[in-house]
């Protein structure tokens, strides 16, 4: 992957095809590679003539590993993206992230409303609304010696998809224990843009979709049946639904 400064970090990124420009944003312990490419969504977009351009957040895949909780905000991972879109010349992008990055577009929306063209909120939803307090039992997992050693299975499924993931460990407990700060319902009702929030019915990381829909002036909703945080990534229904949306997008211009 190519790497940018992004004020002091190193950031991967990487952009593939031509077109109007989507940045996808990915969750926690994940990365580009995983969350974007192998689930065929990069090319899935590519194939609808989309310019997709994907990066990997601080502390994960490629980008500078970082081992303080308080560099890990999400209102400063959002100014990852942004300066990602400064560095790559590109005034507005449809901008789509998945659990953590689902939070990290939302900040983007509201802080940089002119260089958000339309959001995808995906595998977040009404939870959105709720802050994620620092876990330490998560933190301790990742830091344990072992994923043997890990007893509680919620922890130990974080540790086992970290390992997998091949993520820097003690990176990602500095970004575990940072938490993640509510989105306010009034800074919401401010987002102008169109957004679509994808969520499975199974999902309880995400919660339900309708309130989250509720709050956003333009927003549109799709709950995936049977598919839970994991299984919902890369589902077919929400690919189908996400190129209609972009493509809508596309069609009426980049103000709409």
């Amino acid at each position: 992957m190519r790497q940018f400064d992004s004020d002091g970090v190193r950031i991967a990124y990487d952009v593939m095809g031509e077109g109007e420009p989507v940045l996808l944003i990915h969750g926690f312990a994940s990365n580009a590679g995983v969350n974007w490419l192998a689930t065929s969504w990069a090319r899935t977009l590519t194939e609808a003539g989309r310019q997709v351009i994907v990066i990997d957040n601080r502390g994960h895949g490629e980008s500078e590993k970082l081992y303080e909780p308080s560099l890990y905000e999400a209102a400063e991972m959002a100014e990852d993206a942004r300066r990602l879109l400064d560095h790559l010349d590109i005034r507005w992008a449809d901008v789509m992230g998945y659990s953590m990055g689902a939070r990290i577009a939302a900040f983007l929306t509201i802080n940089h409303p002119d260089r958000v063209r339309s959001a995808v909120i995906a595998g977040m939803a009404a939870n959105i609304f709720e802050g994620v307090t620092a876990s330490d039992v998560i933190a301790d997992a990742l830091e344990a010696d072992h994923a043997d050693d890990v007893v509680l299975p919620m922890a130990r499924a974080f540790r086992m998809f970290a390992e997998q993931t091949g993520s820097d460990l003690r990176a990602l407990a500095a970004c575990m224990r940072a938490g993640r700060p509510a989105v306010r319902r009034e800074d919401l009702a401010s987002v102008n843009c169109p957004v679509l929030v994808v969520a499975g019915d199974d999902d309880e990381v995400a919660g339900p979709v309708k309130p989250l829909v509720a709050a956003i002036p333009r927003a549109a909703g799709l709950t995936l049946p049977g598919r839970d945080h994991m299984k919902a990534v890369g589902d077919k229904t929400y690919k189908r639904t996400v190129v209609q949306f972009l493509g809508t997008r596309t069609q009426t211009g980049n103000q709409t």
